[in-house]
């Protein structure tokens, strides 16, 4: 069956920003179904019309858009490809007057650049720059080397080294007169010194030899052993007594006890012995020390042992000098180059002591013997503090000896009456006369 032909055309206007719609039937199957199966779930025909042509609308411009687009693109794609095309031909005649211009300016063989710079820098070119400098630095140096060689040579007061030169001079004759002088001195100086060296070895020698004399003897101490003997020998000649050197002499079990005395001796039968044993290798100890006066009391049969030391840094440890130890020992420091006196006041003590014990009792006062020896050591000690004075006072040297001498005579004084109490038993009964006493 053919359409009906519509009663009104159709109509659209514009208004404004509206769309007017009038007469226009639709005919599209889906718009048909769509409107009506909205229209059958109850939505507004009219919003379901006007859906479809908003939805189209923009569907259309859409289109429109991309074809416009597709357009564009094709018309710049063609213009790219003729660009491309005149800008190949274009860079390709561009690089070729640049390789022309490079090759040119700096060819290898023939550019000049290359010639301007063989010109400049090479070693056969007069104008290349290093030739240049080499002569310019030349003839520099010519002239330093002329200046300066007119300077050292020119004497006269136009050079500014002439003053210099003159004072160089003047030092340098100055330093060389007293490197000469110096070394005539220092030759003086060594023969002197060869002199005092051969003199020191000469000495060396000797002291060498008797040093090995000296250690071929048995006794390792035998110089002071000999300075003690000789002292306790000049002691005991004074009183009658006889010493004997005996340090190299075995008796009983051995040979401590270096000087035996056999007291008054020289007028009969020994009254008794006194042993004296030197030290001067090294301090002993107390113990030591008394052990060994008690053994050389033992082998020499002495009843009195005194220990004789160099000097009061040797004194046994715990030890005092000029005290009596055990009513049998003494220990006494001796000085061969400051006088006797100590060594001798430790003999006519353990004399005294010795008899003491040998003689009458009855005859002899104790009391008195020990009260003078205490007052002989009292002497002693202020002696030694003199003599300790004499060493910082040098003013005070004549007084000081002055009373050196008086203490000496003092204590050999003191002695005498001690010697006068322990003797006059015996010596009246041998009819000896006090007036043959021996004297210091």
């Amino acid at each position: 069956m053919e359409a009906a032909t519509p009663l009104r055309q159709p109509h659209v206007r514009i208004i404004g920003d509206r769309v007017a719609i009038d007469g226009l039937v639709v005919e599209d199957e889906c718009a048909v179904r769509l409107v009506r199966e909205r229209e059958q779930n109850g939505d507004d025909p009219v919003k379901t019309v006007r859906d479809a042509v908003e939805i189209g609308a923009r569907v259309l411009d859409r289109e429109q858009a991309g074809a416009n687009a597709e357009f564009v693109k094709t018309e710049f794609e063609k213009a790219a490809t003729e660009l491309n095309t005149q800008f190949t031909d274009r860079a390709r005649q561009v690089a070729e007057y640049f390789n022309e211009r490079v090759e040119e300016v700096f060819g290898p063989e023939n550019g000049h650049l290359h010639r301007e710079l063989e010109k400049l820098f090479s070693d056969g070119s007069t104008a290349s720059v290093q030739n240049r400098v080499r002569e310019l630095v030349h003839e520099a140096m010519a002239r330093s080397r002329e200046d300066l060689m007119k300077q050292f040579s020119s004497a006269d007061g136009s050079n500014p080294l002439a003053d210099f030169k003159a004072g160089t001079i003047r030092v340098l004759k100055a330093a060389d007169e007293r490197q000469h002088e110096t070394q005539q001195q220092m030759l003086r100086q060594m023969s002197e010194l060869e002199k005092q060296l051969q003199a020191l070895r000469l000495e060396k020698e000797k002291l060498e030899d008797v040093e090995a004399e000296r250690e071929r003897g048995t006794a390792k101490g035998r110089t002071f052993e000999d300075a003690v003997a000789e002292a306790v020998d000049e002691i005991a000649l004074a009183q009658g007594d006889v010493a004997e050197a005996v340090g190299d002499l075995k008796e009983a079990t051995g040979k401590v006890g270096d000087v035996v005395v056999a007291i008054d001796a020289c007028n009969g039968p020994a009254r008794g012995r006194l042993v004296f044993e030197a030290k001067d290798r090294q301090r002993l100890s107390g113990p030591k020390a008394l052990k060994e006066l008690d053994d050389a009391m033992a082998e020499r049969s002495a009843d009195f042992a005194v220990m004789v030391v160099p000097g009061d840094d040797r004194i046994p440890a715990r030890m005092e000098p000029l005290r009596e130890y055990n009513g049998d020992k003494l220990v006494v420091a001796l000085d061969p180059h400051a006088g006797s006196l100590p060594l001798e006041v430790a003999y006519r003590l353990a004399r005294a002591r010795v008899l003491m014990k040998r003689s009458d009792t009855d005859g002899i006062d104790a009391a008195a013997v020990t009260a003078l020896a205490e007052r002989a050591l009292a002497a002693l000690s202020e002696e030694r503090k003199v003599k300790q004075q004499l060493t910082g006072a040098k003013t005070s040297i004549d007084k000081a000896y002055e009373h050196v001498d008086s203490m000496s005579a003092r204590v050999r004084g003191l002695l005498q009456e001690i010697d006068s109490l322990v003797r006059p038993a015996d010596a009246e009964a041998a009819g000896m006369p006090d007036d043959d006493q021996l004297e210091l």
